[in-house]
């Protein structure tokens, strides 16, 4: 399968008190079309300044980020990202802030209203499409996020910890959604996260950084099926995978980086 992101001897560096502080020394990661790839790893490992390069919001200070073999040289339209805070207009409804980017781009309001109720129903949000945010749950919130990306129609889904600052069924009812949605619209996805075990269930292989500076430490496969169930969530194989990446996080000391 053909290659979708590529970062490739990617280095980051910033300015500190007169210094200079390496985020990421030489990164090279090939991220295939339609894959779906989770990042983890220990805090000021560089896990979201590699996503925000894949965005185009950051450049490296060296090395290269590619999208489809082209330089990412800023955002763009192929590309959606979803944060953990969920940014939404408060005086817009679900479907007007769903509408948004489709605005931006001049898109007719037929062919607007078309794409966010599509979007809409992709995240279960059918029944809300006119209510405020102040009406939703964080989770409901969030899903609406996720549908204002999936309505412009990008290629590839940029998650920073979407998932992060909510309740943990809430955030297990979402990892689900955003999976089937995924098997039926198959983009490829990027996700970072600070949970091993949502790392795990949601991807294909989850890459893990270290810090100091940020590089790739280790790549796991997940040798699990899809759709992912809760069978699956409790199964031992599912341990065993959860385990190697937890000690790949927590271990990194005593364990040798295997790609």
């Amino acid at each position: 399968m053909k290659t979708k992101i590529s970062f490739q001897d990617v280095v980051k560096t910033f300015p500190l008190k007169g210094a200079e502080f390496t985020a990421l020394n030489g990164v090279s990661l090939d991220i295939a079309d339609q894959e779906f790839v989770t990042v983890v790893g220990p805090s000021g490992c560089g896990k979201s300044t590699l996503m925000s390069m894949a965005a185009g919001l950051q450049e490296p200070t060296s090395g290269r980020v590619l999208v489809d073999g082209e330089p990412v040289t800023g955002p763009g339209p192929d590309r959606g990202v979803i944060f953990q805070q969920y940014a939404l207009f408060p005086w817009l409804t679900v479907r007007q802030n769903v509408e948004f980017g489709l605005r931006i781009a001049s898109l007719p309001a037929g062919e607007r209203r078309r794409r966010a109720d599509r979007a809409i129903a992709l995240v279960g949000l059918d029944d809300f499409a006119d209510a405020l945010p102040k009406t939703l749950s964080g989770g409901m919130k969030q899903r609406c996020a996720i549908a204002r990306a999936y309505a412009v129609d990008p290629l590839v889904l940029l998650m920073d910890e979407p998932f992060g600052a909510l309740d943990a069924l809430t955030r297990v009812q979402l990892q689900d959604q955003l999976l089937a949605t995924w098997s039926r619209e198959k983009r490829t996805v990027l996700f970072i996260t600070h949970d091993v075990d949502e790392a795990v269930y949601l991807a294909g292989r989850v890459v893990v950084m270290a810090a100091g500076p940020g590089r790739v430490h280790r790549v796991i496969d997940v040798d699990l099926p899809y759709p992912r169930t809760e069978e699956i969530r409790l199964s031992a194989e599912f341990r065993r995978i959860r385990n190697a990446v937890w000690t790949s996080v927590h271990h990194q000391e005593t364990t040798a980086p295997v790609t």
